[in-house]
């Protein structure tokens, strides 16, 4: 890619942005002469009375300030508690320095007027940042906003990271939106609604909780909204259409107030945009928490019967799309909230696939071309009350209901040492239904106590059927093999009912200490039937019979815990260990007998936080915890899972020990606006759950084992961020490394993984001039299975690129170069991704005018590797051609 030029305007716009400024610096000192922490430090143009510039000072209270040469300023220092001091400066040509001592402020405080508000401050855990400070006027949504806010990302998945957390929750106007999920937020919140965004840290929904608990992973965002878009809809129309018949339409509409609020957000269009995949789907929590998160115990349930194709990064062949979603709050009363939200999400693809798979026992390599045609309907809703009489009481209660429809039809070409035609169906409604209530007391100073409720109630139904013209397994199940084609069918049924209960007491020892105990118990109880059968010629059934073909399982684990937890602040440390004592029983019925299982463990959990400074700390988790596999693995009659592979459980499995260990730092230093944050995590699995394979060919008969083969696992991440003027550079990078031992053919194999991903941006943030983003990413996947090795690598340039001209045009730019390549050189594909927006709005104007195009470069492939311990594969996936489309938008 030629990026010589865009580099050259990048250096340009840096220079000019930074041309003819001086720095005053220094240090802000309490009466005692001890730098203050957080202070901000503001200068207005006595000329202009506008903000010119602005500072946060760092731990020993050090603070800088960008001044254009030749103008007087009036420089404002605040900070809570203190006295506010203001000087008048006039920048030279020169850098200069000045220190400023601040005085204790009176307990009786006059009323002080703010005229200007800091683009960034600090109020104890939260961070607010003044959004107007940060946008250049070609910003749409939330998160072209949040991109340009210092310590804030928006990932590829959509979800927001602040400082390298995951937001747990968004909130607007202090109501949450679409609780469970941040990405709907950033797709559909319009920029121009925005007054502010506050970062709330170590945040909990139950104040009586706040410093009981480990919150420090635990991050929210508040959306302020300007003051003309409270009380009033708001929002836009949309609509588009392009060659080819691609439309798009997508109204949005908002309302709030103290009392309620509504948001209605769809969209429908053919062009690729999924607003809500299945992903999104199977991970959207509805804000429901792990009742035991620091028990220890992990309990599995299974999902995803099927395993239905995914979108490549949603740009498959075609893809049609509809979606509608309402979030609604409403408090009666001052004591009493109520929220909740629907949505419905309907996803029509078309995928086309060429994959290339070696497998390493047989040395078999089979080339298959996939062509996929699936309907997917997502619905889910929620209804939540929280009742708070007062400042000692709070009861909530929620309830998620999630319902899909999924079809999949899959056509395959299999070639390998016989060609094979198959036709495979998926059809499955899985139904969902999570409850919880929870209630929080605060007896006095001393004693706190939460009681904690969740039942969930899911019933899976996935149905398979393959049609083909060899079967691969006629030597397992009793097939009628004089048969045109071999047309097979599989019903599966799995209904889970699960409790989790817990009661929490709190003796709170001082103000930096308090003793947790627990009382609680998970009570797993899941049913799985199913059946294989063929369907002959003629059209009658040919029934599989026989405990080999179908299973009637009932399956039960029940865990009584009692835990122990001690928290301690100690200077800069806080100390939070705890053992928590487990009494499990494991009962699967089956075969007419039942098999059980009882087992007592003592888990250790230990959480150290050393708070180095207030915006800078580091954290040490250190966690045994024991898993539980859910039904699907007891079960020993033979079940499908797609064309080339067949499973079998095991009864007599038992349980993983598991030991996980991580190490956090996080920097984040406001007075140069510079970010940092690391990560290492280890983990160790003992007996761990193992699969275990025969091969034949291309064909696999699986089962899943206890292994006394120890699993290891290393990752670590780490991003730098810092900010210099009206630039931001990025560095970030992540390496994964895993051993796993599976039985293959009865003989161990290990098989080794070791990915990396590092990626560098530039890129610029002017109100005055067009921005530029400069990015590189490269990915490394090194797979080593059984000692067989290969290795693939993908480079990944990419450009940004939006400005505003003529006062009523927003162009925009967006670029993706591929360079995907492997070890031996036998692959080697190049693509690359353009995209472009162009929008005239006028001045005032609630009607915009827009022509967008995708794909412009009409890429037809991309490609994508993955290995497991059976094989290695690299597919290619064809993708949509190039779409344009003329829109039209209208703001409410």
């Amino acid at each position: 890619m030629k990026i010589t030029l865009p580099f050259i305007i990048f250096l340009a716009l840096s220079f000019v942005g930074s041309a003819q400024e001086i720095s005053l610096s220094g240090v802000v000192k309490d009466s005692a002469g001890t730098g203050v922490d957080m202070a901000n430090v503001i200068a207005i143009n006595t000329a202009t009375k506008g903000l010119e510039s602005y500072g946060i000072t760092n731990h020993a209270g050090q603070y800088k300030l960008k001044l254009k040469t030749a103008n007087q300023y009036t420089v404002k220092v605040s900070y809570l508690g203190l006295k506010t001091e203001s000087f008048t400066f006039t920048a030279g040509e020169v850098d200069a320095i000045k220190d400023i001592v601040m005085q204790e402020q009176a307990a009786q405080l006059d009323e002080v007027e703010v005229t200007y508000e800091m683009p960034v401050s600090v109020k104890g855990d939260t961070i607010v940042y003044n959004t107007d400070s940060f946008v250049s006027g070609t910003e749409k949504k939330l998160k072209d906003v949040l991109e340009n806010l210092p310590g804030i990302e928006v990932n590829d998945d959509g979800q927001i990271e602040v400082e390298g957390k995951t937001v747990t929750k968004v909130m607007v106007e202090g109501k949450d939106f679409f609780d469970g999920d941040s990405k709907l937020a950033v797709e559909n919140i319009p920029a121009n609604a925005l007054s502010k965004v506050e970062v709330l840290k170590n945040y909990n929904e139950v104040s009586q909780l706040k410093g009981l608990t480990n919150d420090d992973d635990n991050v929210a965002l508040n959306i302020r909204l300007k003051e003309g878009k409270k009380k009033f809809w708001f929002g836009e129309l949309t609509a588009g259409y392009g060659p080819d018949n691609r439309y798009l339409a997508h109204p949005k509409l908002f309302y709030y107030s103290p009392d309620y609020s509504i948001n209605i957000i769809t969209d429908l269009n053919n062009l690729g945009e999924v607003p809500f995949t299945r992903n999104d789907y199977r991970n959207f929590t509805g804000g429901f928490r792990n009742i035991n998160s620091r028990g220890g115990s992990s309990i599995g349930i299974g999902s995803d019967g099927l395993g239905l194709s995914t979108a490549q990064n949603n740009r498959a062949n075609d893809i049609d799309t509809k979606f509608a979603a309402v979030n609604f709050s409403y408090a009666p009363t001052k004591t009493l909230d109520l929220s909740g939200f629907g949505i419905y999400s309907y996803t029509g693809t078309m995928m086309k696939s060429q994959r290339s798979t070696t497998y390493i026992a047989s040395d078999d390599i089979e080339n298959a071309t996939t062509n996929t045609d699936q309907t997917v309907h997502l619905g889910l809703a929620k209804l939540s009350a929280r009742y708070k009489p007062n400042a000692d009481l709070q009861l909530d209660y929620d309830a998620l209901l999630k319902q899909s429809d999924d079809n999949e039809v899959v056509d395959v070409l299999s070639i390998s040492d016989i060609t094979d035609e198959i036709s495979e169906v998926k059809k499955q409604k899985p139904l969902s239904v999570n409850q919880n209530i929870n209630l929080y007391y605060t007896l006095n100073d001393k004693n706190i106590f939460a009681v904690e409720a969740q039942h969930l109630y899911q019933d899976e139904d996935p149905f398979y059927e393959a049609v083909r013209d060899e079967f691969a397994f006629t030597s397992i199940f009793p097939v009628d093999e004089n048969q045109n084609v071999y047309n097979i069918n599989q019903v599966k049924n799995v209904v889970t009912n699960k409790v989790d209960a817990k009661v929490d007491y709190y003796y709170v020892l001082g103000t930096k200490s308090n003793l947790n105990f627990t009382l609680g118990t998970t009570q797993n109880h899941q049913n799985f039937n199913s059946a294989i059968y063929q369907i002959l010629d003629g059209g009658n059934t040919l029934d599989m019979t026989g405990s080999d073909y179908e299973n009637d399982v009932t399956f039960n684990v029940s865990d009584l815990y009692l835990g122990f937890h001690y928290k301690v602040i100690s200077g800069i440390f806080t100390f939070n260990p705890g053992l928590t004592l487990h009494q499990f029983n494991v009962k699967n019925e089956q075969l007419g007998n039942v098999v059980e299982d009882n087992l007592t463990s003592l888990l250790p959990d230990v959480y150290i936080n050393a708070q180095l400074k207030k915006s800078e700390n580091l954290r040490f988790n250190y966690r045994v915890t024991r898993s539980f596999t859910d039904v699907n693995k007891f079960a020993q009659g033979y079940v499908l899972n797609n064309y080339n592979s067949a499973y079998r459980g095991n009864r007599d499995l038992e349980s993983a020990l598991n030991h996980n260990l991580s190490l956090n730092f996080f920097s984040f230093n406001m007075f140069n606006f510079t970010n940092i944050f690391g990560n290492v995590t280890y983990t160790k699995r003992i007996d761990a759950l193992k699969s275990s394979a025969n091969i034949v060919g291309i064909n696999r008969i699986g089962s899943t084992i206890n292994s006394n083969f120890e699993d290891e696992s290393l990752s670590a991440n780490g991003r730098y961020e810092r900010t210099f003027g009206k630039i931001k550079g990025s560095v970030r990078g992540s390496v994964s490394w895993s051993t796993t031992n599976n039985l293959i053919d009865n003989l161990q194999r290990t098989s080794n993984s070791f990915t990396q991903n590092y990626t560098g941006a530039l890129s610029t943030n002017f109100k005055n001039a067009p921005n530029l983003e400069l990015g590189y990413r490269y990915n490394v996947n090194n797979y080593d299975n059984g000692g067989r090795e290969t290795t693939f690598y993908t480079s990944r340039p990419y450009a940004r690129f939006d400005t505003a001209f003529l006062k009523n045009f927003i162009f925009t730019l967006d670029y993706d170069y591929y360079n995907y390549t492997d070890k031996d050189n036998t692959i080697g594909n190049r693509y690359s991704f353009l995209e472009s927006n162009l929008t005239y709005q006028q001045q005032n104007s609630r009607w915009e005018f827009g022509i967008k195009g995708t794909n412009l470069f009409n890429t037809g492939i991309l490609n994508q590797d993955s290995t497991n311990e059976l094989y290695f594969s690299t597919q290619s996936y064809f993708v949509q051609p190039r779409y344009v489309l003329f829109s039209i938008k209208y703001d409410i």
